[in-house]
């Protein structure tokens, strides 16, 4: 990895002496250790702003750590999908696999001295403002803190989402999520359902497939597949990639505006999406020859309402003499078979769960209680996921979120995003600091007219137009996740930190 240019500051230990029987306290509480949580650590150490990182886990890495399937890998390229001011001239592929993202993240936490200030195997079990310290109270499974701010950056493909099936619980075999991977069981000539066909099925099925006696595929509704352009960067790319970082800045600018063209499909003209779905009917044309087979794989909705995917090997998975795409609904399991509506049965040795992730019932909003003593989920529970900006939340004083509400995307990276956030959020710290100011509380009016203005956008997006129902809807089919516009629109909204949208009080 490239060593960018970084300003050393002088910071404070992350937890600040106490008298005896007092709880450890910091300035800035910063809860997950994925993309989010290691770009606001950084931002903090580099602003001086003094904090510490809880970590459940035992090592950095959020999803990347946590999604280790065959196959994995990232769908956005891999000069988007960094930090920019933490560029690799080395990435190996243009879509670089799971193992290279993780080495990634782990070496800029590393470089940028991150560690020391990280707390792993402190998972968050409650975190509760107290109005009268003006301070948040942490509750982790290795003790309690005192943080004077709270940031959650938990990322929303942190908790695997299992279905509801019934007989799920006389199951005799092996059954997991992708994102909790069994590498000791060993799959080679099982016969092996897999539930669900999204972004990590479509990764993982490839490598399955000859490995195992028997396949079932059993799919709710289809993806759109578009053939995937990964190739591998060859060595003279790199060398000139660390010899003049520029030209590696110019692929990513390169990338970044190629991609918000797709957003105008996505976000403004809904319309201009049946164009990649002629690119994506001809790729399943090519590699699916059954014409039965052909049109279960074909989804009856515009790309880009769901998660649209990309792959080579998929189809010819599919296809394959060993494997079956199963299209019925599941009735029930047995303890070795699978029972679809049509009443059929199917002997299987495991399932694999290729279901997703609680996206927009995250569970951490159970855990964060604000100044009304109510958790965030309870303040959600009428009107879905809100944040001002996917940042803040009225009734959460010092509390800031990273990607938050509708800070999601559909055509680029999400890094995009989290670095804009970071800007937003040391911008705000160093208001605070600079006027001696304890509490910071968005506006309830900012924060509702913000709100009815993400509503509007949305109607006429893909999202709503498009014709599916996916993840990215809640149960009020309301789109909590996404950012109806443009990323730049997003990154220029948040590049100046205003006063004005807050209410301050002195510490």
């Amino acid at each position: 990895m490239a060593q960018p240019v970084v300003t050393t500051f002088s910071v404070s230990q992350s937890a600040k002496s106490n008298a005896p029987g007092e709880l450890p306290r910091v300035r800035v509480a910063v809860v997950g250790g994925g993309f989010a949580g290691l770009g606001i650590a950084i931002g903090l150490k580099r602003a001086g702003i003094e904090f510490a990182l809880f970590e459940r886990g035992d090592e950095l890495g959020g999803t990347w750590r946590d999604n280790s399937y065959p196959g994995c890998k990232c769908d956005v390229p891999s000069h988007l999908y960094s930090f920019s001011f933490a560029l690799n001239p080395d990435w190996r592929h243009t879509y670089s696999p799971q193992a290279e993202i993780w080495d990634y993240l782990r070496r800029v936490a590393e470089h940028f001295e991150i560690l020391p200030h990280v707390r792993f195997g402190h998972e968050l079990l409650r975190a509760s403002w107290l109005e009268s310290e003006q301070s948040w109270l942490l509750e982790t499974s290795r003790g309690s803190w005192r943080a004077d701010v709270l940031v959650g950056a938990c990322g929303a493909l942190s908790e695997p989402s299992i279905p509801k099936l019934a007989g799920l619980e006389s199951f005799a075999g092996r059954a997991f999520h992708s994102a909790r991977w069994d590498h000791a069981y060993d799959l080679r000539g099982q016969r092996v359902a897999v539930i669900g066909v999204g972004a990590s099925a479509v990764q993982f099925i490839p490598q399955l497939q000859p490995l195992v006696e028997r396949l079932y595929v059993l799919q709710r509704t289809p993806p759109w597949v578009f053939p995937h352009p990964d190739r591998p960067i060859r060595e003279f790319e790199r060398k000139l990639y660390r010899r003049l970082p520029i030209a590696q800045r110019l692929v990513r600018e390169w990338i970044y505006w190629s991609r918000e063209l797709v957003a105008l499909a996505l976000t403004k003209r809904p319309q201009f999406a049946r164009w990649m779905a002629r690119v994506a009917r001809r790729h399943l044309a090519r590699q699916i020859q059954d014409p039965d087979l052909r049109r279960k794989l074909t989804p009856d909705y515009l790309p880009g309402c769901k998660r649209m995917l990309i792959s080579n090997d998929f189809y010819p998975a599919i296809a394959a003499p060993n494997a079956e795409l199963v299209v019925e609904p599941i009735r029930e399991l047995r303890p070795t078979a699978i029972i679809t509506a049509d009443g059929r049965e199917r002997e299987i040795d495991a399932i694999i769960f290729g279901t997703g992730f609680h996206v927009t019932d995250h569970p951490i909003a159970w855990c964060i209680y604000g100044a009304a003593g109510a958790s965030l989920a309870e303040s959600w529970a009428e009107t879905g996921a809100r944040a001002y900006l996917g940042t803040a939340v009225p009734g959460f004083p010092n509390f800031f979120m990273m990607t938050g509400p509708n800070t999601g995307i559909g055509h680029t990276s999400l890094l995009v995003m989290i670095e804009a956030q970071i800007h937003y959020i040391v911008g705000c710290l160093r208001r605070m600091q600079s006027g001696a100011l304890g509490r910071c509380e968005v506006r309830r009016e900012r924060f509702e007219a913000f709100n009815r203005e993400l509503e509007r956008k949305m109607q006429r997006t893909i999202w709503i137009q498009g014709g599916c129902n996916s993840w990215y809807l809640d149960r009020r089919r309301r789109n909590t996740t996404i950012w109806p516009d443009f990323t730049w629109k997003y990154r220029l909204r948040l590049s100046r930190f205003e006063p004005r949208d807050y209410s301050f009080a002195e510490a």
